[in-house]
């Protein structure tokens, strides 16, 4: 018996993040404007580009003027490889010794901060005969990582020494941009570092920074959660706030339709109950498994063409429901949309970080590999 054949196969959810690349563009614009002209731009991609997809974005973003890309670990990297991206790409995070090989024979650029770190390039260059690039993280009021300020004129002098690696910059990173007094004492700790060497290419600044602080450019700036159209926390005093168009749209379509009576429970739980009659009930594959915190049940709202409805009932691990009672013409395959527009109104994914007193960073990055990318200019 012949196996039935059909032209196309689809065996995903109905469900997926959309990515306006046009967005991205406009945003790294907009950042631009607010950098000196001789100021490099390095743009964040580390977690997937903050749940954008990296190897999708990269080529617009290198497109769009950024002169290097910024990864969390080796394998970010060498993924970014692997998709034929050349351009500069610099490990921010700690990267192994046991990794450094694979970071150079990749020519991705390693923050070091440790003589570990200094002795692993110096065997690797032995090694691949290469030179490690490497570029030395301060710590200057972070307590994350990196060496501490007071040691750092030492350890510098020591890289600079060192004939098998090339050092490319120092930088360090602010922990509360919003906060005009840390991020002086910070600058405070860091600028006597760059004016004791200032053939070293320097670099502090983030989103934030970037829109706070421009006096503090200095050879190169990095920005991540801003190109993707999200706003980071910032002090009083902002320079300039520029205009930015959020990239990620969050949609699915509807898998089920029901009417119920009122006063009955929906989902696990029962942590909603119908109140009219007949309620309409629209189920989306959509859940906590995807990176929808289930402590959103019941307090977050979808757009179906064009029209605001609540999520009701608790969110299970794939599929999350909605009140469609008031929608006309609802069918199954109609889309709803989580986060993003449709027609005049727009759900922000700021509005879940305030439900969830976190941070809107964490909630792109939540978004899971599962939801397929489709991507948009």
């Amino acid at each position: 018996m012949s196996k039935l054949r059909q032209p196309y196969l689809q065996t995903r959810r109905d469900a997926w993040v959309e990515v306006n690349l046009g967005a991205i563009e406009h945003n790294i614009s907009a950042m631009l404007r607010l950098c000196n002209e001789k100021t490099k731009f390095l743009a964040v991609v580390k977690a997937d580009a903050y749940g954008h997809g990296s190897t999708m974005a990269a080529p617009t973003l290198l497109a769009s003027g950024v002169d290097v890309l910024g990864v969390a670990s080796v394998d970010e990297g060498i993924e970014l490889r692997n998709s034929g991206v050349s351009a500069p790409i610099l490990v921010l995070g700690t990267a192994p010794s046991w990794s450094v090989a694979s970071a150079v024979e990749n020519d991705l650029e390693l923050s070091i901060f440790t003589q570990e770190h200094l002795t692993a390039c110096v065997n690797t260059f032995e090694h691949l005969k290469i030179k490690p690039k490497v570029h030395i993280k301060i710590d200057t009021g972070m307590h994350r990582i990196g060496l501490t300020y007071k040691e750092a004129s030492s350890f510098i002098n020591k890289v600079i020494s060192t004939k098998e690696v090339e050092l490319r910059s120092i930088f360090s990173h602010l922990a509360c941009a919003e906060d005009e007094i840390i991020s002086e004492m910070q600058f405070s700790n860091f600028e006597p570092i760059r004016e004791e060497f200032p053939f070293i290419p320097a670099h502090i600044l983030n989103s934030a920074g970037i829109m706070s602080y421009q006096g503090k450019q200095f050879d190169m700036v990095r920005s991540g959660i801003a190109i993707y159209g999200l706003m980071p926390d910032l002090s009083s005093n902002v320079n300039s706030v520029p205009s930015l168009k959020p990239a990620m749209s969050l949609k699915a379509r509807i898998v089920h339709l029901k009417e119920i009576e009122s006063d009955l429970g929906v989902s696990y739980g029962y942590s909603y109950k119908t109140d009219h009659n007949p309620t309409k009930i629209a189920t989306i594959p959509v859940g906590y498994a995807d990176g929808v915190s289930r402590a959103l049940s019941n307090k977050i709202y979808g757009l179906i063409n064009g029209k605001k409805v609540k999520q009701i009932g608790n969110i299970t691990m794939d599929q999350m429901m909605f009140d469609v009672s008031d929608v006309e013409n609802v069918h199954i395959g109609d889309v709803v949309t989580l986060i993003g527009t449709d027609g005049v109104n727009t759900i922000f994914i700021d509005e879940w970080a305030k439900l969830l007193n976190t941070i809107n960073y964490e909630l792109t990055c939540r978004l899971k590999a599962r939801l397929p990318r489709v991507y948009s200019r």
